[in-house]
């Protein structure tokens, strides 16, 4: 196996440890799941957290800082990879790595620490004034976030449909942007990382 599809597998093992770090945020023992229009709802989100054990968010974080660095292999390799077609998108793509990484863990672990500290705060109205201003001030980090993410699906989708690479243009399909705004419409949780592995693992496949 080459080094660019072993990088692609180790980015696949990323998202899909990242999709989980996601649902243990997302889903509360019990059957309740968080609902990010209703954070002005105190009662509503007290009873979502009702039964979220402190552990959830912890390990959320901290294995997700990790997952990102594997999902960040992933696309390093996609640059190598893309260097051999053309430089331009391949730097570009490098850069966006660059920001998704540095962005995205901050990002994933203020998502975290908010939870955490409002299930530590026995989940009050002041607790939830407080996360809420926390995930406003640092609503940065997930902006350019996203902004990464959405550049390097955009950038290997333009590559493959104009015929820059090697791929044929029906594997633009592989990429986690139409995988994901299918997954957003049944809004489980974890939608941008499990279309992730699975743009990875058809690029994998076909490269």
């Amino acid at each position: 196996m080459s080094l660019i599809k072993i990088l692609f597998l180790i980015a696949v093992i990323g998202h899909l440890i990242c999709g989980c770090c996601d649902c243990l945020i997302t889903y509360v023992p019990g059957g309740k799941k968080l609902d990010v229009t209703k954070m002005s709802d105190n009662k509503f989100l007290s009873d979502t957290f009702a039964n979220m054990p402190l552990r959830n968010p912890l390990i959320s974080m901290l294995a997700g800082c990790f997952a990102l660095l594997m999902v960040a292999c992933g696309y390093y390799g996609l640059y190598l990879w893309m260097s051999e077609f053309s430089k331009t998108y391949a730097v570009i793509i490098l850069i966006a790595d660059g920001i998704l990484l540095a962005f995205g863990v901050a990002h994933h672990v203020f998502c975290g620490v908010s939870e955490w500290f409002y299930v530590q705060m026995r989940r009050t109205e002041e607790a939830r004034q407080a996360i809420v201003k926390f995930m406003k001030d640092t609503s940065l980090t997930m902006i350019f976030c996203y902004i990464g993410m959405l550049t390097l699906g955009v950038v290997l989708f333009i590559a493959v449909v104009s015929g820059a690479t090697s791929l044929p243009q029906w594997a633009c399909v592989f990429n986690f942007i139409p995988a994901a705004a299918v997954l957003f419409l049944t809004r489980i949780g974890g939608a941008s990382n499990w279309s992730g592995a699975f743009m990875f693992l058809g690029l994998m496949l076909l490269i």
